[in-house]
């Protein structure tokens, strides 16, 4: 096991409810002893992990997961796929006092808020975790290179002196070869070149594997956040859902109603794809859904044509009310 130094970055999250600001303390600031405890804590946990040792992770789980550990095993099983042979490296850790946290009124458990700075530099890191019952808390990023590279975020709880796993924020580090401050800087080259739609994709794609879970911000990277925000074009600046969709024209004249835009990697080739959810009020017989999802691929294209450039194909997920969704995956070449 490697302790490695790294500045955290991540992405702003709106929690809502009143936040009182608990105490951090980061890797710099604690003694030797404690930092090596939680790392060599963090280490372990990663390499039951890595060799989908179901049963070690739910011996060191919090009792709320060892008490119902399916979902728990599930991604442990899905995710020791990618990291087989991979050896931990520690990469940061933080100590998270939530020991004083007030409970509501109203019941429940309170939302908890921490403030991290950097080496005594303007630099911060904010962990704004909702519901979070009282009690001493670590957040430690574990590195897994085998063969492309992972980040296992672990959020633990003391126990009677011990680190227990109380949430695992598994996340790959690349897409299609490249990791998230390559697709930054493909980015801002995107949006200089006046290529508004691709570079929004590659920024929203930079998020994606820069932030290691959502409910971590940092100075660094509330500019990317900034600089995702500036990107969007005006069709999609007031957000894209199923409330307010982009509506795009077919030659036709056909609509499609797209509710979401983002990036798939998922078949592993040299560029990324394209994902687009589409709303439609009734799937029809599977030819008629794949005609309609391949007739949507086609409208998009048509309207921003740029797309063809910076992406490898397009996923079409066309969602109707109360039936599964039916998914088309196109290589641009498919794509008339």
């Amino acid at each position: 096991m490697k302790l490695l130094g790294l500045v955290l970055v991540a992405g702003l999250l709106g929690v809502g409810g009143q936040l009182a600001a608990e105490t951090c303390t980061t890797q710099s600031q604690m003694k030797d002893a404690e930092r090596n405890l939680l790392a060599n804590s963090a280490a372990m946990l990663a390499a039951k992990i890595e060799a989908n040792d179901t049963d070690g992770v739910k011996a060191l789980a919090i009792p709320d997961y060892r008490n119902n550990f399916t979902a728990m095993a599930n991604v442990i099983t899905a995710v020791s796929t990618h990291l087989k042979g991979a050896q931990p490296e520690v990469e940061q850790v933080y100590l998270l006092d939530a020991s004083t946290l007030a409970k509501p009124a109203a019941g429940g458990n309170p939302d908890a808020q921490f403030f991290c700075s950097l080496n005594k530099s303007p630099n911060e890191t904010e962990f704004s975790i909702p519901q979070l019952p009282p009690g001493a808390y670590a957040f430690a990023m574990v590195r897994m290179e085998s063969p492309s590279p992972w980040r296992l975020s672990l959020l633990l709880r003391q126990e009677a002196g011990q680190w227990l796993l109380a949430g695992l924020y598994p996340k790959q580090l690349t897409a299609a070869g490249h990791d998230g401050l390559w697709y930054w800087q493909q980015a801002r080259s995107l949006a200089a070149q006046k290529q508004p739609w691709n570079a929004w994709l590659y920024f929203q794609e930079a998020q994606s594997l820069l932030f290691p879970t959502s409910f971590i911000s940092s100075t660094h990277l509330d500019k990317l956040q900034t600089e995702t925000t500036a990107a969007m074009p005006p069709a999609v600046s007031g957000g894209i859902n199923a409330d307010e969709p982009l509506v795009v024209k077919a030659a036709d004249g056909t609509e499609f109603r797209f509710t979401a835009l983002g990036v798939n990697d998922s078949l592993n080739a040299d560029k990324v794809d394209i994902a687009a959810h589409i709303k439609i009020d009734e799937l029809g017989d599977p030819a008629a859904a794949r005609k309609h999802n391949i007739d949507a691929a086609t409208a998009l294209l048509a309207a921003h044509p740029e797309l063809r450039q910076s992406f490898h194909g397009v996923w079409v997920v066309a969602d109707a009310p109360g039936q599964n969704p039916y998914v088309t995956q196109l290589a641009m070449a498919e794509i008339k």
